[in-house]
């Protein structure tokens, strides 16, 4: 009770000063949406390193300056956490609660609940947060000006570190709203005939079978559908179920990196070059593995590839990202109508959406340099080690199965769980009417269970809570 206390007066301390700081930066507008600020904002892009982004804002003076040095020095205690750690493996930094403890410090998630279902979407740090407030209030002290004349050509610098974040060029990657617009662009962007046929699984997100389906009833299209054991036996299994689905009519192989079910990675580079073999291109669902798993899309073999942006890297919400082949951007057709030219190689003609929030898209850059700031080979570790510290001690319960293998390779964040005779809805519930524990129920024909997804700011202490909460419905 006293611990719970004194987190609830640690989280209102935090509310009262970001309040303190909001309003000081409602008094500072005059000065910080002036031409001085957008000298400043012009200034940013030749900016080298931390120190002089720090030094350059003192200079600025006044409140405005400071506002921005708060969040640097957000930044700045996660890069000095991370220096603490960097003699560490990434695997024995994994294991620094002192180091997770000042990542946890860095988002202001609520005492209140106990939330293991990030896979949906996931909080914005801190500084994110405040930037893309920042970035709200340029836009409204004169929308069409700052939007389109300024905030708009911030874009190009997102684009610029998505793509080094990704591994490929600035000139595939498309930014947009979620992983589904991104693969419906190219669901429907596909120039495909009747009879072609596209291998997916049974277990693949209901979004894209949607858009699959509307293309079956649209141009005649066959979608074909294999099962994936749960849990599969070895990735060499995965691939050959994947070959046996082939047919000589197979144009497309589409699957996800990650099940969002439960958390099954697939073995996408090997399975991709399987269907390259047969003359086939390969579509990757990333949604639950960009930012989470440390890889660059290259590794994936694919052709087009999609994820967002509000799971994993903790960037705003309602944020994605698509990546195309550069040689195969000029055979897609745009979801949205685009100037000039439909067949244009240019990746931006999938960016047409109208009137969008730029501060939103500008904001994922601060989260990209929170993401780098923690290290993306530590993050998924930590990830990976907060699921084998609770999956571990559940699957050892009388009664309870785990849906998802847990073999380093296998999984990571993500696992599902089932307790006999119970029905998932049933175990939601009362974990979270009795420990306000929120997680997320799975019923599908293959997998049953409770889905849970810790993420960095998830303490240890957390999942000990869960456990007890799991053990004591379990033996009920």
């Amino acid at each position: 009770m006293l611990f719970n206390m004194k987190i609830e007066i640690v989280s209102r301390m935090r509310r009262v000063l970001r309040d303190i700081f909001s309003r000081l930066q409602d008094k500072v507008n005059d000065f910080f949406f002036s031409s001085q600020f957008s000298t400043f904002t012009q200034n940013l892009k030749t900016m080298q390193t931390r120190r002089d982004f720090l030094r350059k804002a003192t200079v600025l003076g006044g409140a405005a300056g400071g506002v921005l040095m708060l969040d640097m020095i957000g930044m700045e205690a996660v890069h000095a956490a991370a220096a603490k750690v960097s003699h560490l493996t990434p695997t024995q930094a994994a294991q620094d609660e002192d180091f997770w403890f000042s990542i946890r410090e860095a988002y202001s998630v609520s005492p209140a609940i106990l939330n293991l279902n990030n896979g949906g979407v996931s909080p914005q740090p801190i500084v994110t947060q405040n930037a893309l407030d920042r970035f709200v209030r340029i836009a409204n002290e004169g929308p069409a000006y700052y939007m389109w004349r300024t905030l708009g050509d911030g874009r190009e610098t997102i684009r610029t570190k998505l793509a080094e974040l990704a591994g490929v060029s600035p000139e595939e990657i498309a930014i947009n709203r979620n992983s589904s617009e991104a693969l419906e662009t190219i669901i429907y962007g596909l120039d495909m005939k009747a009879g072609d046929e596209v291998l997916t699984t049974t277990q693949d997100y209901p979004n894209m079978m949607n858009a699959w389906h509307q293309r079956v009833k649209r141009d005649g299209v066959v979608v074909n559908q294999v099962k994936i054991p749960v849990p599969p036996k070895s990735f060499d299994e995965i691939v050959q179920i994947f070959r046996a689905g082939m047919t000589p009519k197979t144009k497309i192989v589409h699957l996800c990196h990650m099940i969002n079910l439960s958390g099954q990675i697939l073995p996408v580079a090997a399975i991709a070059d399987m269907a390259h073999e047969h003359g086939c291109e390969v579509i990757c669902d990333a949604a639950h593995t960009f930012a989470h798993i440390d890889y660059k899309i290259t590794d994936l073999h694919c052709d087009y590839f999609g994820t967002s942006l509000h799971k994993w890297l903790c960037a705003p919400f309602g944020t994605g990202m698509l990546w195309i082949k550069k040689e195969k951007i000029g055979k897609i057709w745009p979801l949205f109508g685009a100037p000039k030219d439909f067949n244009m190689e240019d990746i931006r003609k999938f960016e047409h959406l109208g009137t969008r929030s730029f501060p939103i898209e500008l904001a994922i850059g601060t989260s990209i340099d929170f993401h780098n700031g923690i290290g993306a080979k530590r993050k998924e570790e930590r990830l990976r080690f907060l699921t084998h510290y609770w999956a571990e001690r559940v699957s050892a319960m009388p009664k309870v199965k785990m849906n998802t293998l847990l073999k380093p390779e296998m999984s990571c964040a993500i696992a599902n769980f089932g307790i006999e005779g119970m029905e998932p809805g049933k175990i939601q519930e009362k974990l979270f009417a009795d420990s306000k524990i929120y997680t997320t129920t799975i019923n599908h024909d293959e997998i049953k269970g409770v889905r849970v997804t810790p993420h960095v700011y998830t303490s240890l202490k957390d999942l000990d809570y869960f456990v007890r909460a799991v053990e004591k419905i379990a033996k009920s």
